[in-house]
């Protein structure tokens, strides 16, 4: 078996191995059921044929009593049959919730693979189905051969009156299946393109109403729904359309059973009661083929969540255990990286090599598509590497946990997000157990304290999404704040200072300095050289190599750079300006007098 089949089986076995023994006693259940479901066809045939020429009225209440018995008994297992389904439903999600969160996130990362929620709709799609009464029409399928074969016993004729409708029945359960196949598939695709769409637009709102996008935008989506509700309604035509015909037919069968009975019984073939006992027989015979028939969208859309389920669970495999590694100083190794985005055929990033020791800070600097976010996000394990390794004291990102690597490392993105919690969880990163203290002297090293205390709620304020009531200033500190949570080893900013004014530059200046002085590591990629003041070496990227590497004063220096002070503390510190000067055209990009970088 090759490594794909094991993989694939990650969701059979959430789905059928470890349910092997609710599902055997399912199977059992459905056994005594369908012999149970024989009890009104036979009373009735002993009443008409035994109670009634022989006026026993005693024999009328035996009958009757030990029919309401086993009626008690169908009833109590019907019961308990479809209570195990409901939460066989409910452990196959809670066995796999956790996993689609991860694979989603996961995939979320790639931008190439914009599965949006689909796969937590898919969950909830199996989940639902198998909690629902579809899979008890499968159960009981198999005894059809059973009930045609009692028809038979009452005559032949029945029997094959009875067979052949429940083939007819079956035929058109395949046909109703091969008519909705191509635009139920259809439908989902443009139904996945419109959520993702919604879920864009709800990010983008601003740039929507600001720029007149509203209206374009909204015809796309429009456009978009109206065409998966086409294809919707043409599955559901198709699919009503076979089931009222098998409805139908199933009404004029159980009526034609009745005559064709009625028929053999003036001929004296049958008994009066077969003819009653065939009607009902034949009706629990075609019972489940006409359910699956009538479900048989839901098992379309079952079917279909379930094969996308395995294939993304195929894409994302589950995390493995990893042995405990020591705690990492926070040296940082990059050995003949290279680094590609997911989707591109060329590396983005080539032969990078550097390392950074504990207590030290990395500068990457460079021209506008140089890669500088690209090398961010590959040192905290967001991208993979094409070849080469990025360690940290040696281990690489996927020889830790996942979590644990990321506890380690403190990580501001230049896209900054907050989520929906309390400004405390935002910075505590969600922790189960978080440390006030801890919190605090985050905020305190990220000058974002003084404003979290005026607040409304302190430290309990909550944020929405977004964090839409901070401006993108405060934001992008309370994000500092949250990269410094924990006391990381190393510490990785991508822009920091983007948003900040004079006071939030001197701030990120000394919070950099007191991350240095506690031994972590820090690397920082930035446009502005206020940024760069603690900073004792830079790295220059440009055409996606390494062009320069050294001190700070080095790379200025040979670049033609004047190196700054340090940023006086307090709000009156006013950006440095300096006379431009080009820097050298290996590396490719210049500096205007506000010290900005810009591509020459």
């Amino acid at each position: 078996m090759n490594v794909s089949q094991k993989k694939s089986k990650e969701l059979w076995q959430s789905l059928v191995s470890a349910n092997r023994p609710v599902i055997a006693a399912t199977v059992f259940f459905s056994f005594v059921l369908n012999i149970l479901a024989l009890t009104g066809s036979l009373y009735m045939l002993q009443v008409y044929d035994r109670v009634i020429p022989s006026s026993s009225v005693p024999t009328l209440v035996a009958l009757s009593v030990i029919v309401l018995v086993l009626y008690a008994y169908y009833g109590l297992l019907d019961h308990i049959r479809s209570r195990i389904f409901v939460r066989v439903g409910r452990r196959v999600e809670e066995a796999l919730r956790g996993r689609v969160f991860d694979l989603m996130s996961t995939l979320s990362l790639s931008k190439t693979n914009p599965v949006g929620s689909q796969p937590v709709q898919d969950l909830a799609t199996v989940r639902q189905f198998i909690s629902g009464q579809g899979p008890l029409a499968y159960f009981d399928m198999p005894y059809v051969p059973l009930y045609l074969a009692v028809v038979f016993l009452l005559h032949w004729v029945l029997g094959v009156v009875a067979t052949g409708s429940a083939i007819i029945i079956f035929v058109l359960a395949l046909l109703a299946e091969r008519a909705t196949r191509a635009p139920a598939v259809a439908a989902n695709q443009a139904t996945m393109k419109a959520l993702l769409m919604t879920e864009e637009t709800r990010r983008n709102a601003e740039a929507l109403h600001s720029l007149g996008m509203k209206g374009a935008m909204r015809r796309r989506w429009m456009a978009l729904q109206g065409e998966a509700l086409d294809y919707q309604t043409k599955a559901n035509d198709a699919g009503s359309s076979y089931g009222t015909v098998s409805r139908v037919f199933r009404m004029v069968v159980q009526s034609g059973i009745l005559g064709m009975g009625a028929y053999l019984a003036v001929k004296h073939e049958i008994s009066g009661g077969s003819i009653v006992a065939a009607s009902i027989i034949m009706g629990r015979a075609l019972s489940p083929i006409e359910q699956a028939v009538a479900g048989w969208q839901n098992l379309l859309a079952a079917r279909k969540a379930y094969e996308r389920l395995s294939k993304l669970l195929d894409m994302v495999p589950a995390d493995r255990e990893r042995m405990k590694l020591p705690a990492p100083k926070g040296l940082v190794e990059v050995e003949n990286a290279a680094i590609m985005l997911p989707g591109s055929d060329k590396p983005i990033l080539q032969n990078i090599n550097f390392k950074v020791e504990p207590g030290k800070g990395l500068g990457i600097i460079g021209p506008t598509g140089a890669g500088k976010s690209t090398m961010a996000r590959a040192l905290v394990g967001l991208l993979p590497l094409r070849s080469g390794a990025v360690r940290l004291d040696g281990a690489t990102p996927d020889q830790r946990d996942s979590d644990e690597h990321g506890s380690l490392i403190g990580y501001l993105p230049q896209d900054v997000q907050m989520f929906d919690g309390t400004v405390a969880q935002n910075i505590a990163r969600f922790s189960d157990n978080p440390d006030p203290e801890k919190i605090v002297a985050a905020a305190q090293m990220a000058n974002i304290h003084d404003f979290i205390m005026r607040l409304p709620q302190g430290y309990d304020t909550p944020l929405n999404e977004g964090g839409s009531r901070l401006s993108a200033g405060q934001r992008q500190r309370v994000a500092l704040a949250r990269a410094l949570y924990g006391d990381p080893v190393l510490l990785v900013m991508d822009e920091p200072n983007s948003n900040l004014d004079a006071e939030g530059e001197a701030a990120l200046d000394k919070a950099i300095r007191a991350m240095l002085a506690k031994g972590a590591s820090v690397i920082v990629v930035a446009h502005r050289p206020s940024a760069l003041h603690a900073i004792d070496h830079l790295l220059v990227l440009a055409n996606g190599q390494a062009v320069a590497y050294g001190s700070r004063e080095e790379i200025m220096a040979k670049v033609g750079v004047r190196v700054p002070g340090p940023p006086p503390q307090g709000p009156q510190t006013q950006p440095q300006q300096g006379k431009a000067q080009v820097i050298s055209t290996q590396a490719g990009f210049a500096v205007t007098p506000t010290g900005t970088t810009t591509r020459n």
